[in-house]
């Protein structure tokens, strides 16, 4: 099924279109950013182009919120009720969001729908069940004391988002950082507004408090430092490139020393070895190479194959790749859509050259499709004898290019798949229960998965070591710690 543009134009007016920074009181600005979709490269509509103002103006209303207790001093039950209302709104509008998203970043409307916003009603049901399940502890002290540890909201989150999953990456931050009762500022990345603005008008339909919840749009370079230099915001919970990591890292030292939590690049490792079951391990390559567009922080761009079973691996994997139709994102049979914008298809595009220059020999794709809308397709992308001196093993391209790396023992499996900064996550194939077991503490990785591709799932806290990031998870129970602070209040009797 084709989703016409007129229809999804429709659901993105729906939405808002024109989408203003939702700050309780604020009137916007004159001046607009252009949103434009990566299809074609065709003006979608506006967004509000932010500044420290609007963030000095939601720290405030966020911070007066959060003091006064409008959210904050309801029980967990009552705001689980909020939440859950919450949930099923984004449920009724899933359709909606999922066109939103699919138009704003380029994704595949069956990655949207099927995967995407799945997930993101997922996640908001999840947390919204688990806050009135959260106990503090009773310290083991005398009869003469009592120690209570109890865990109370942080104060001000600001959640920055990336472009590449839009309405996930909203569910991930701001549902536990929201259910626990703090105020939450949301950035949304600039090139991919378009649900953020449509989550935050359903969770005031819900029953959250302006207050409690507000979006402002905008440049990182403006609203996303602004944010991140703030006095009077408590963290800033990052998702995007290392880069900017170290920005605001810069920001909190400059400031007040807020947390910031940060969830970086990654340069994912997939090791198969001679015992794999090949034919079982072929869409799992695949899908972690060149899931969405392989704009994906967990992406396994470095294919790292035992010897003897290379050619037959590469020999399946290029048949299999057939079935990755490249096109128009709004087609249910495609799988891979544009680059996001030109700038980052420049980037991925350079790596094509660079890898062929170094040495690197193409055995799949490679090509552009400048024929389809914006010209900003590329072709899934295989490279083989590519080795870890090479810029495509070691840099992230966060494009559709994968690096095939030979080994012939396991401790060099295990050193290749451990020469990156990187440590966000990493998958192996094996039929070996000791070896799994082995190769699986010895990878430096947030996320290891044996015999598949995963990044987990909503129980499991999500996030990397060394240079794709810490300082807290998305996921799992654990979020919750990252947007909380521990209290201990003793009871001394005379």
């Amino acid at each position: 099924m084709k989703i016409s543009q007129e229809q999804v134009f429709e659901r993105a007016k729906q939405a808002s279109l024109w989408a203003g920074n939702l700050i309780e009181g604020h009137l916007g600005h004159q001046h607009k950013l252009e949103n434009r979709t990566p299809i074609d490269n065709s003006l979608i509509g506006y967004i509000e182009d932010g500044d420290a103002e609007d963030i000095d103006a939601a720290v405030l209303v966020a911070r007066n919120t959060f003091n006064q207790g409008t959210w904050r001093d309801l029980s967990p039950q009552e705001r689980k009720i909020v939440m859950l209302k919450w949930a099923e709104l984004i449920s009724k509008h899933s359709e909606e969001l999922a066109a939103l998203d699919c138009i704003d970043a380029g994704k595949p409307i069956s990655e949207c729908l099927n995967t995407d916003l799945p997930a993101t009603v997922e996640t908001f049901y999840w947390y919204a069940e688990a806050i009135d399940k959260l106990f503090g502890k009773i310290a083991p002290t005398s009869q003469q004391e009592l120690g209570l540890i109890i865990h109370e909201p942080i104060g001000v989150v600001g959640a920055v988002l990336p472009w590449n999953f839009p309405a996930q990456m909203f569910a991930w931050k701001v549902a536990p950082a929201l259910a626990v009762g703090n105020s939450v500022i949301v950035k949304p990345a600039e090139l991919t507004s378009l649900s953020a603005f449509r989550l935050v008008e359903l969770a005031y339909e819900a029953g959250v408090p302006k207050g409690a919840l507000s979006l402002v749009c905008g440049l990182g370079e403006k609203v996303g430092e602004a944010l991140g230099r703030h006095h009077d915001v408590d963290v800033v919970s990052f998702t995007g490139s290392t880069d900017v990591g170290r920005l605001f890292l810069k920001y909190s030292a400059e400031s007040n020393l807020k947390e910031i939590v940060l969830e970086c690049g990654g340069k994912s490792p997939q090791v198969v070895f001679e015992d794999a079951d090949i034919d079982a391990a072929i869409p799992h390559i695949l899908a972690a190479a060149f899931w969405n567009m392989s704009e994906n922080c967990s992406c396994g761009s470095r294919l790292i194959v035992h010897e003897k079973v290379k050619q037959s691996l590469l020999t399946q994997l290029v048949t299999a790749l057939k079935d990755w139709k490249v096109g128009d994102p709004r087609l249910a049979d495609v799988a891979i859509g544009p680059m996001v914008e030109q700038a980052h298809f420049e980037k991925v595009r350079s790596f094509l050259d660079i890898t062929i220059k170094e040495g690197g020999r193409l055995v799949a794709g490679g090509n552009i499709h400048h024929d389809i809308g914006s010209g900003w397709y590329i072709e899934p992308t295989i490279f083989d004898d590519v080795t870890s001196q090479m810029s495509l093993f070691k840099h992230e391209v966060f494009g559709p290019i994968l690096a095939v790396t030979s080994f012939k023992t396991d401790d060099e499996a295990i050193a290749l798949a451990n020469d990156t900064q990187y440590g966000l996550a990493a998958s192996f194939y094996s039929q070996n229960i000791h070896r799994a077991l082995h190769v699986a503490r010895c990878i430096n990785a947030g996320t290891v998965s044996v015999n598949g591709f995963s990044e987990g799932n909503i129980t499991t806290p999500f996030g990397g070591f060394r240079q794709s990031g810490f300082g807290g998870k998305d996921n799992g129970l654990e979020a919750f710690e990252q947007y909380t602070q521990t209290k201990v209040i003793w009871f001394i009797h005379q």
